[in-house]
């Protein structure tokens, strides 16, 4: 029996050559958006229409259909992308329906004429159509036209993509396709020319700092763990976002599956360890299949597993689904959770890198900083570190969502200004609401206000003004939102997520929540005021993790730039004096 066939640097150039052909040969290429935002909107029934028009009408080899991830504009879905064979037509419809997909297909494959008649097109189901109608009639047509989604709109021209690159416009679920894209070309070119030791000091020259929150510094962390004893050691993705209104990490899961592991891969060359884990959120299934899906198509070919590539080094990957509890996305209670125990966090030092799981050196990095290692060791620290600002390089993902015309997901680079985001990318706020704040950090981060819209996007910055960058989330809000009672909502997030273990959190959360309903309810004096203040400071600087230590965030934030809205809920001196 003839040996396998060693797939290495070669036999990755051949794959992605042989997939690029096979893509150029179809006349055209329908992108439909497969993302979980888009899939709830409708997605799946513009897929089966397309499916079935292709098949019923015999076009497989004329039109080929790509779900991919999100595409962005998640407010104006499910999205569709036209690209032709000549490639000089790339069009983007949004708020697809079946019927849409349907003129798609009459328009650009069977390149039908209108009919002269006026009468209104026929609705047509997803599955009701074995071959197309005659022609695309002029309302339809002029419907299909109105259907189209500018591409130089702020929301797009004013990105920057590095982690999302793929996003919308490769199959995660198709290996050929990442390759294709330049895919796994870094962890190539890295097995069979750099050293660990030179790998980690690129990440450290790029300048890449966590994305998970945190904001330290990525080549340090590496170099912690390859410096770290023990012939055992791991890597971990965290993927557990449970921010409210944040979906980042989700949707690079999603979209581009590959990338993520590819860092992993990376990274586990650069520091030593044969072993990854990837930490899922089980309220994302699609993420997790495709995750799954993607591990065994790479292993398969030989770019995880035994001898990766064709070299001495060894990289296994596996996934671990949490339970949903917020607190996981703390490190030290996400590696308790991974090893099957209840996800609580414990004290530092000692750090994950010096013992970690199973009591072995473990680097743990978001999803989305795992993105990010693939560009640079491609590109190099220098084109990385020229995007963003002196302390805060790159890009950032965000999930945009609140109180505007455009919401969904955006990358940009560090250093971008609030407003630039809110009213130029976002839209600005519908109708005639005005902009009041912007939640960053989720319920760890702060709110700030719109005399601060001109503060650029970086940790420094954030941190300065009483929030954090946190894992990327951004909700807007107008000026019809009190902003005690969103403190109060956040409070109620961590009281619930608490997991109990240290006192200033499992105790100190339930009390601040309690003022703050005693001051919604107008039932408050001034000394309950000072009250809500001290407790929050003191939750602040004695919880055992970060979950309670930043819980007080949106509170003191709020309370700092809204304190009119506290007085004016208090009952006021004469009042509670007659009282």
């Amino acid at each position: 029996m003839p040996a396998k066939k060693t797939f290495d640097a070669a036999a990755l150039q051949e794959m992605a050559d042989k997939e690029q052909e096979k893509q150029h040969k179809y006349k055209t290429r329908l992108f439909c958006c497969a993302s979980t935002a888009c899939l709830a909107s409708g997605s799946a029934p513009v897929q089966d229409t397309i499916k079935q028009a292709i098949k019923v009408n015999k076009l497989n080899k004329d039109v080929q259909l790509v779900p991919t991830g999100c595409m962005g504009l998640c407010s104006h879905g499910p999205m569709v992308r036209v690209q032709t064979e000549d490639h000089h037509t790339d069009i983007l419809y949004q708020e697809a329906t079946s019927e849409t997909a349907q003129q798609i297909l009459e328009a650009y494959v069977l390149k039908t004429e209108p009919e002269e008649e006026t009468e209104p097109a026929e609705e047509v189901g997803a599955l009701d159509i074995p071959h197309f109608r005659g022609g695309v009639q002029k309302r339809a047509k002029k419907k299909l036209e109105e259907s189209v989604l500018p591409q130089d709109m702020p929301f797009f021209t004013r990105q920057t993509k590095v982690v999302l690159t793929n996003a919308g416009l490769v199959n995660p679920e198709n290996l050929g396709d990442y390759v294709a894209s330049g895919g796994y070309r870094a962890l190539a070119n890295v097995l069979e020319t750099m050293t660990p030791e030179q790998v980690c000091e690129e990440i450290s020259n790029s300048g890449l700092r966590g994305r998970g929150g945190g904001g330290f510094p990525t080549g340090l962390k590496w170099n912690l763990l390859r410096k770290a004893p023990g012939d055992t050691k791991y890597i971990v993705a965290n993927g557990d976002e449970g921010d409210p209104g944040a979906y980042m990490d989700r949707t690079i899961m999603e979209a581009d599956p590959h990338r993520i592991l590819e860092g992993m891969a990376i990274a586990g060359y650069a520091t030593g360890a044969r072993q990854g884990f990837l930490y899922v959120r089980g309220e994302y299934p699609i993420a997790v299949q495709r995750l799954e899906k993607a591990i065994r198509a790479a292993t398969r070919k030989g770019i995880l597993g035994e001898s990766v590539m064709g070299s001495d080094f060894s990289f296994e990957a596996e996934i671990r689904i949490g339970a949903g509890a917020f607190v996981c996305g703390e490190e030290t209670a996400l590696m308790y959770s991974i090893e099957g125990n209840r996800g609580m966090p414990r004290m530092r030092p000692p750090y994950p890198t010096q013992s970690g799981l199973w009591g072995h050196p473990t680097l743990i990095n978001n999803v989305e900083t795992f993105a990010n290692i693939a560009p640079i060791m491609e590109k190099g620290a220098a084109w990385f570190a020229g995007t963003g600002t002196e302390k805060s390089k790159g890009t950032k993902v965000f999930a945009l969502t609140g109180d505007l015309r455009n919401t969904g997901l955006i990358e940009v680079p560090m250093g971008i200004t609030l407003r630039e985001i809110i009213e130029e990318m976002g839209g600005g706020m519908p109708g005639k609401r005005k902009f009041k704040a912007a939640q960053t950090g989720g319920p760890s981060g702060g709110c700030i206000p719109a005399s601060h819209l001109d503060t650029p996007i970086d940790y420094e910055s954030l941190q300065a003004l009483g929030s954090i960058m946190g894992s990327g989330g951004l909700v807007v809000m107008d000026d019809k939102n009190l902003m005690p009672k969103v403190a109060k909502f956040f409070m109620e997030f961590c009281v619930d997520e608490s997991c109990g273990k240290c006192i200033p959190c499992r105790v100190g959360t339930v009390k601040i929540q309690r003022l703050l309903e005693k001051i919604i309810d107008g039932q408050a004096t001034h000394a309950d005021l000072d009250q809500l203040k001290h407790l929050c400071e003191m939750v602040k600087t004695s919880s055992l993790c970060g979950l309670g230590q930043t819980a007080p965030n949106p509170v003191l934030s709020t309370l700092r730039y809204f304190p009119d809205e506290y007085e004016s809920l208090l009952i006021q001196p004469e009042a509670a004096a007659e009282v």
